[in-house]
């Protein structure tokens, strides 16, 4: 028996190494010449006869000897994988935060699954938008977003003035000069909405993604801290394959 991560460990090289084993016994297989062999003798009728010297090339790859190279090979590969994947079936453990149990009975490769997606999942919830800090922002249900605090703001208008420079007199008309004046005509009633998230509630939701992928990360090596139960699978496989 074997810790779950020692598994992992030598799969990882292993595969490495079969990869290269399939590739070398490939390169053999696609040459026919290699497995053709053959003996050539010549006897003449009579013993004075021309002689022929004997032609003889040995068979260089035999079919037999290839499947069990590829025996040795695949063997303790399929019987890693078989174990590493009962293994990932029969282990379950308990994702907790602050000593509460958040996802109950999670397998060791949905917990490496999970781990990807809330680190995706961090990312996103930091590029919402956030909420204007220069506004006062309630949440409105009516509307189903946030609301601002109304602003009342004045519409005018360019109202012509006159103004009397110099009063008329018996000599003189009166001087009057004319100038635009900005009249209030109305207001208006300003209120702004935003589908944004308040900087504390993005902030909590950040702390609470990183504080849940923490615990994936810790029940991701309490799951690989477990024994494995060795799986033999190899020989049974080729056993019936090769009759």
């Amino acid at each position: 028996m074997a810790k779950l991560c020692q598994i992992n460990a030598l799969l990882t090289g292993k595969k490495t190494a079969v990869e290269k084993d399939k590739t070398a016994v490939y390169h053999k297989i696609q040459k026919p010449a290699l497995f053709v062999g053959l003996s050539k003798k010549y006897t003449s009728k009579d013993d004075e006869g021309e002689t022929v010297p004997d032609d003889f090339q040995k068979v260089q790859v035999k079919a037999k000897d290839i499947l069990q190279e590829v025996r040795a090979y695949m063997v303790n590969l399929l019987d890693l994988t078989a174990t590493q994947d009962v293994a990932n079936c029969e282990v379950k453990v308990d994702v907790k935060v602050d000593g509460k149990v958040v996802l109950a009975g999670m397998p060791p490769t949905n917990l490496l699954f999970l781990d990807k997606q809330l680190i995706d999942l961090h990312t996103l919830i930091g590029t919402i938008p956030t909420l204007d800090p220069g506004e006062n922002w309630t949440y409105s249900q009516d509307a189903g977003c946030y609301v601002s605090e109304k602003r009342v703001t004045t519409k005018t208008k360019k109202t012509p003035q006159h103004h009397v420079k110099y009063e008329a007199t018996k000599e003189h008309p009166a001087q009057v000069e004319m100038y635009f004046e900005d009249v209030v005509i109305g207001t208006f009633d300003n209120l702004k909405f935003s589908g944004a998230l308040s900087a504390d509630d993005r902030t909590a939701m950040l702390n609470r993604v990183s504080k849940l992928r923490d615990a994936v990360k810790v029940a991701r090596e309490e799951a690989n801290a477990i024994e494995a139960k060795e799986k033999k699978v190899g020989d049974a496989i080729f056993d019936y394959i090769l009759g």
